[in-house]
Parts: C-alpha cells; sequence; structure tokens
C-alpha cells in the first residue's frame, strides 16, 4: 500500500490539521479562500475584539474533526462496508460546508436572503472548485458532497455532516469561546468523539449515533450552546449592530447598488464598504463608529405576552414595516427603531439514536429517556431563556411597557 502524501496546517484550536491531497486541491481556489475574509461570528468583534477568526479557520476545524470521528468509527469496525470515496465526500463536505456563507454570519438570512446551504451547492459546480471535485469523482461526487452539505443525504454517516451531533457545532462552539476569551465553549471533545457509533435504524439502514458512555459529553454540547447564545451570539450589543447591518443592508438593496448576488459573492470588508458609500439610512456609517442603538425593551421569551405578534422572526418585511410604525408612535424619526426577535428553534435540538450499554437502541428525541436527563425538556427551558425580545432605539427613550404596535394592542 502507498503511503499517503499530507500537508499540515498549524490550527491555534486543534494544532496540527493534516490535509489530503483532494482536500488541499479544494483549498486553493478562489471559492474556499474567500473565506478568510469572512468572519465568523459576524459583528460580535465590536464586543469581544478577539472575535475576528474567520471561516476559513472554522472550515479546517470542521475538516479536522471529521478526520478524528471517521479515524474512530474505522477503529471499531463501522466503516468496513462503507466505501472509500463515501468517506472522503464527508471530510470534503465538511470542509466546504460553509462555502456559500454570506459575510456577517448568519444576518442576511435573517433579513430574508436565501439560506447559505443552497448557495454552497451551487459554488461546488463551479469555478477552481468545481474542477477539483469533477477531478475527484466527476459529477455524482459532487451530487453526494453537495446532498451531505444540504442535509438531504442518505449516507449513514450524514450525521456528521448535519444533524444533532454534527462536527460543525463541536469546532464553532470550542473556536468561538477561544477568541472571544469566554469559558462558556467548554467541550468534552474527546469523550464526545469516542462515543460515536453507528447503528441500526427500524427501515435497516445506519445512522450516526452516540453510545451511552457519551452522554455526560452530549450535556456539555448543549450547556455549551445555551451559554454561547446567551452570552454571545446573542448578547445584547451584537444583536444591536446585527439590526442595524440588516437594516443598512435592505435599504441599500432597495436603492439598486446591491443584489442577492453582489451580497453571495462580497466579503466583510468589501460589504461593509459598499454599504458605507450607498446606504440611505446612515446606519452602516455609525456601526464604523460603534455607535450602536440603545436598548429599550428587553424581555426573555418566557415573559413575552401572548398578544406580541407572531410574526416578527419570520417576515422582514412586515418586521420593517412595525419597526416604522413603533418610531411613529414613539414620535421619533425614519430608520430609528430596530426590532429583535431572533429564532433558532432547532438550536438545542436533540435527535439521534443511543446505544445502551446492554446494546439495544434508543432514540434520544425530543421525548427524553427514562432515567437520564431530560435533555429534550430543559433544552426547550434553554432556549426560551436565551431568546429574548428586544428593541433598539436610535436614542433612548424611557417606555412603561410595550408599545402598542408591538404588543398588538
Amino acid at each position: 500500500m502507498t503511503p499517503q502524501h499530507f500537508d499540515v496546517i498549524r490550527d491555534p484550536l486543534w494544532d496540527n490539521i493534516r490535509i489530503e491531497p483532494e482536500a488541499l486541491a479544494c483549498l486553493d481556489t478562489e471559492a474556499v479562500q474567500r473565506l478568510r475574509y469572512v468572519r465568523q461570528l459576524g459583528h460580535a468583534f465590536l464586543v469581544y475584539p478577539g472575535a475576528t477568526h474567520s471561516r476559513f479557520e472554522h472550515a479546517l476545524g470542521a475538516y479536522h474533526l471529521a478526520r478524528r470521528a471517521l479515524t474512530t468509527l474505522g477503529e471499531r469496525g463501522d466503516l468496513d462496508d462503507i466505501e472509500p470515496e463515501e468517506q472522503l465526500a464527508v471530510r470534503l463536505a465538511a470542509l466546504l460546508h460553509d462555502i456559500g456563507h454570506y459575510p456577517f454570519s448568519h444576518a442576511l438570512e435573517e433579513a430574508g436572503f436565501p439560506h447559505h446551504e443552497g448557495l454552497g451547492a451551487a459554488r461546488l459546480r463551479t469555478g477552481g472548485l468545481g474542477q477539483a471535485l469533477r477531478a475527484i469523482g466527476g459529477e455524482p461526487f459532487i451530487e453526494r458532497v453537495a446532498a451531505l452539505i444540504e442535509g438531504r443525504s442518505a449516507s449513514p454517516l450524514a450525521g456528521l455532516v448535519s444533524g444533532s451531533l454534527d462536527l460543525d457545532k463541536i469546532d464553532y462552539l470550542s473556536r468561538d469561546a477561544r477568541n472571544c476569551g469566554v469559558p462558556y465553549g467548554t467541550l468534552d471533545t474527546d469523550r464526545l468523539l469516542a462515543s460515536l457509533c453507528l447503528v441500526a435504524t427500524p427501515d435497516g439502514g445506519r445512522e450516526v449515533g452516540v453510545h451511552e458512555k457519551g452522554i455526560s459529553a452530549l450535556e456539555s454540547l448543549l450547556f455549551a450552546k445555551y451559554q454561547m447564545y446567551r452570552n454571545v451570539y446573542w448578547h445584547h450589543a451584537v444583536r444591536s449592530a446585527t439590526c442595524m447591518f440588516k437594516r443598512a443592508v435592505r435599504a441599500t438593496v432597495r436603492t439598486g447598488a446591491a443584489d442577492a448576488d453582489t451580497l453571495a459573492a462580497a466579503t466583510d470588508d468589501s460589504l461593509s464598504t459598499l454599504l458605507a458609500e450607498h446606504d440611505p439610512t446612515g446606519l452602516a456609517r455609525a456601526l464604523r463608529q460603534r455607535a450602536l442603538f440603545k436598548r429599550t425593551v428587553d424581555l426573555p421569551a418566557s415573559e413575552v405576552p401572548d398578544t406580541v405578534v407572531p410574526w416578527l422572526d419570520t417576515d422582514p418585511d412586515r418586521l420593517e414595516q412595525a419597526e416604522d410604525a413603533v418610531a411613529g408612535e414613539l414620535g421619533l424619526g425614519p430608520d430609528a427603531v430596530l426590532i429583535d426577535y431572533p429564532s433558532r428553534t432547532s438550536m438545542l435540538g436533540v435527535d439521534l439514536p443511543l446505544l445502551t450499554r446492554d446494546g439495544r437502541v434508543e432514540r434520544l428525541t425530543d421525548e427524553g429517556r427514562v432515567g437520564q436527563l431530560g435533555l429534550p425538556r430543559i433544552a426547550r427551558e434553554l432556549y426560551l431563556s436565551a431568546r429574548r425580545l428586544r428593541m433598539f432605539t436610535r436614542v433612548p427613550v424611557k417606555l412603561s411597557g410595550l408599545p402598542r404596535t408591538l404588543s398588538g394592542g
């Protein structure tokens, strides 16, 4: 057997990352190199100065964890009947899962633009990256990688790329916490990876699951996600900046200075420069000076009245109309009110098979598991605790309650 050549990249989180030739061919393309200039955490650097790490670093980390996970599965014989090309597709899907990502994290998806997974699948087929993937296995191989990224693959290994336990989460939680300088993203990564297994499904197939001995590590993943959402991703100043950015982008698109294709191809710096030149609201220029809108309303989801209009997190157009209506209600000018009710209903979701110590397979789902910490129930409670309804205003405003427009009154 001919020894395979590997390149090595030094990473501050995982140390040496070995890069196989097929991955290196993908790395050295314009589509992947663009990720060096797209920050992982959007505007979080305005609160945590160290949060300037890129999606390129994260892509390398996800690839590294995919290699480790496959090594673990291979050592216990779970991969004996899975062809090497399928395993390679999983590693490259982990590397390329963010290839279509917009600048500034998920803000543009929140603003109503197409989700990045679909953009990424299209990008796999064009330019130098498309050529590199075709050289590996032609169009069928590209389709295999695309299906893994989009979450529609029937591969037994699909859960490593998209699911409750995908490796993307393990890397970004650890990497984001390290770069933000916060202690919240601590995971028992070694234990979690060591507990991975392929288990039989009722339809005769197999899927990625976790051994019962890894439950505590799975709990560490759940709590790390909660802490990072509560303290970093949904920090009030980060969300204020994100709302300002979304409003600036939508206003700029209406002027004709940008469109969806422009946004998809941009980097953080190129989009920031474009907005500063063309945004008619002035919000993009305010962001450059960190002149953030101020909190006027801040309620945890568990305390939000049932009368609050239900579409705040699903309809950007109606949300913008509501913001303008609230501004009028408060006697403020245009673009002076921003409303934020972020939604990640699956962020703490649990749905994967559990291999018990006596060899039985159980499903760890939203119904929970008898005799175990009620992960699904706790996940729902943590989600309601982390999620908050906030209203930001250009100038400080004192309110005795929710504006009538916001409360549905």
